[in-house]
């Protein structure tokens, strides 16, 4: 007969596992950088135009603000034509900020998909229905490849194993990579493991994770952390601004994700006007701007990257 084991006995076979047996409780520092030795970068989603990009741009030079990384079209890239696919990959390069899309509809592919519409279907996450929504989120990702982008947001894991295969066999650039979403709904210790062992190469986990568990994970797994330090309303709407020193501290490398707004159901659509998103964007930056002047107050040992780190992976131009 089974004897259930007891919580001491759970705690040591996690471990063993490479898995702590307990959060991060005492909230030890991370010996953990960026491979340039800085602790944290500037991540602003919500590039839905090329006339986004360069709002961005230029708010980020006129605050002297290095914004390592763009989240763009959260909407769904299906939503830009290719002209300006490459017109963002070509302002990336130049101005040296990784460029990472939400590919096609973000809401989904396939028309006959009910469940999500309603409060308990939700729940399963906007995971990919069938072969079929599979491959057309591949050849999304082969249009803006062929652009030159070549990093992209994943939030079903199906999705990343086989993506992360192609990678491996050549199938699509070697360069690419993959940044898990927070619609993945992974939030431990033993998820972003088996994240970054499909190939995820940064993640983010919930957007309301705590001190301690961010510092379960970071012991756990090398890929950069993307947290949220500001996030729509519809998710909660926290502003973790004079949390940044101890989440840099204890979670090192991260990305602050700077991402405001009533809903991204409400704001990420193709109908909403470009400068509306240009008003925005100049708020995200300014926002990033204000983190990195608490940092620089509270923890001025703690670094931010310079523009333009070398480990970054840029667009490609033809």
């Amino acid at each position: 007969m089974f004897k259930a084991k007891h919580l001491n006995e759970i705690h040591a076979f996690m471990e063993k596992n490479g898995i702590p047996g307990r959060d991060g409780w005492s909230l030890p520092s991370s010996k953990k950088s960026f491979p340039d030795g800085a602790h944290y970068r500037i991540e602003i989603a919500g590039i839905e135009h090329f006339s986004n990009l360069k709002a961005m741009v230029n708010e980020a030079k006129k605050r002297k603000l290095p914004v390592h990384r763009a989240v763009c079209t959260v909407g769904g890239s299906t939503y830009a034509d290719f002209d300006e696919l490459k017109d963002i990959a070509r302002l990336s390069h130049d101005e040296q900020i990784e460029t990472v899309m939400v590919i096609g509809h973000r809401k989904g592919w396939d028309a006959g998909s009910k469940e999500m519409g309603y409060p308990e279907g939700i729940i399963q996450g906007p995971r990919h229905r069938g072969s079929d929504n599979v491959a057309y989120w591949i050849e999304d990702m082969m249009r803006n490849l062929e652009a030159g982008i070549r990093g992209f947001l994943v939030y079903d894991e199906g999705a990343l194993k086989l993506a992360g295969k192609m990678r491996e066999e050549g199938f699509i650039p070697k360069e690419t990579i993959f940044k898990w979403s927070v619609f993945g709904g992974y939030c431990s210790p033993v998820g972003a493991k088996l994240l970054e062992e499909l190939g995820a190469d940064t993640m983010n986990p919930i957007s309301d994770v705590s001190l301690p568990i961010l510092s379960s994970i970071r012991t756990t797994v090398n890929i950069p952390l993307d947290v949220y330090m500001i996030i729509v309303d519809s998710f909660g709407g926290m502003f973790r601004a004079y949390e940044a020193p101890e989440i840099v501290r204890v979670a090192s490398p991260v990305y602050f994700k700077i991402e405001p707004g009533t809903s991204e159901n409400d704001i990420y659509k193709p109908w909403i006007s470009s400068s509306w998103h240009d008003d925005l964007i100049r708020t995200k930056v300014k926002i990033a701007a204000t983190l990195r002047e608490i940092m620089e107050r509270r923890v001025p040992e703690l670094k931010l990257s310079a523009q333009g780190p070398k480990d970054l992976v840029l667009p490609v131009l033809d």
